[in-house]
């Protein structure tokens, strides 16, 4: 009997991704664990109803035990059996993000036998969570170097407070995850920017691209613009800013919000940029907390630069480690941080400018 694994999840930022890291990788290992304190560091403790799915969705997809999972638990404890794919729906009654619901079910279905459909319901452009455009343009590209395929799309946009949006993963199975050697950038080949709203005036999408342009009216290559507008259940506004380079993409984006002028939300996708373009990055620091899990699981030697070490990025190191023989270790001095897999021989360096 394979002894359970008790993970801590009020360590480090104490949110939701201890949750879905945890599951994903005890969905695909076949490991029972035991979570408690989840979600201990946030205002709402405990499950809210986007990490009830993903805690669902996970049992679903492996035919496990699931107890004490509730809205508002603050432990559970999850026994996976074997990955099956399939065609899978998955709602979330509110604003949740589609995005983390995914994040946590597509590493284990990417190992299934069979390939996989999976539709999710609910917020796919909402706070504290990658965008539908993110991982499209930005974290799919990345998951494809490493031979993971899958193709997303947006069936509905849905926003904060109302949700209702609607997106459809379609993942092929993957025998082997390939390792990612990202030390350099290389040359900048376009700067893509997607301006999206629904129930929203269409000048100020036209002010938020206008701002953009005269921004980076200096760059070395002109912003190709697109204004995207849609159907949905509310209002809402993206500013959404995608680079691609020779060897890496790397993304940045801003929501809008009652009574934040366009121009500011355009500033801040700006800002993120030129904090990017001035470090020597390789991928930003959303795309590099995203790869972790993936990157300890590839056989053979990654290495990614990233503009920035967040909480969020350390948490996920740390939960990769209580799974697999790999371990992570942050040189304070030169922002390095170097993985040494005892598994399979791999070394994964990790640099944080």
């Amino acid at each position: 009997m394979v002894k359970t694994l008790r993970i801590d999840g009020s360590r480090g930022e104490g949110g939701g991704q201890i949750l879905r890291t945890s599951l994903a990788l005890a969905a695909l290992l076949r490991q029972p664990v035991e979570i408690y304190n989840i979600r201990a560091n946030r205002r709402k403790p405990g499950l809210r109803p986007q990490h009830l799915v993903a805690v669902q969705a996970l049992t679903a997809i492996t035919g496990g035990e699931l107890r004490d999972a509730h809205e508002n638990s603050t432990r559970l404890y999850f026994a996976p059996q074997t990955i099956k794919g399939g065609n899978y729906r998955f709602k979330i009654r509110t604003a949740g993000s589609t995005g983390l619901v995914l994040a946590a079910v597509l590493l284990p279905l990417l190992f299934a036998s069979t390939p996989s459909e999976v539709n999710i319901t609910g917020g796919t452009h909402v706070p504290f969570s990658p965008p539908f455009h993110y991982l499209e343009s930005v974290f799919l590209p990345a998951l494809k170097k490493m031979e993971g395929h899958v193709e997303l799309s947006l069936l509905r946009w849905g926003w904060y407070p109302k949700g209702c949006g609607e997106i459809t993963a379609k993942i092929d199975p993957c025998a082997c995850l390939h390792p990612v050697e990202l030390r350099r950038r290389g040359r900048l080949l376009g700067l893509h920017l997607t301006v999206g709203l629904t129930e929203l005036p269409m000048h100020i999408a036209e002010r938020a691209a206008t701002h953009v342009a005269e921004r980076l009216s200096g760059e070395d290559c002109k912003v190709e613009t697109r204004i995207v507008t849609a159907q949905s259940t509310g209002p809402g506004v993206i500013v959404f800013l995608y680079a691609i380079f020779e060897r890496t993409i790397a993304g940045f984006s801003a929501l809008g919000r009652r009574g934040k002028p366009v121009e500011q939300v355009a500033d801040e996708v700006c800002q993120d940029w030129f904090d990017f373009k001035s470090s020597p990055a390789t991928v930003d620091s959303h795309l590099a907390d995203q790869l972790i899990p993936y990157m300890a699981l590839a056989k053979g030697n990654s290495c990614i630069i990233t503009e920035k070490f967040t909480s969020h990025l350390e948490t996920n190191i740390r939960v990769v480690e209580q799974f697999l023989p790999v371990h992570f270790h942050l040189d304070s001095n030169t922002g390095e941080v170097s993985v040494q897999g005892i598994g399979h021989g791999q070394q994964i360096t990790l640099i944080a400018t």
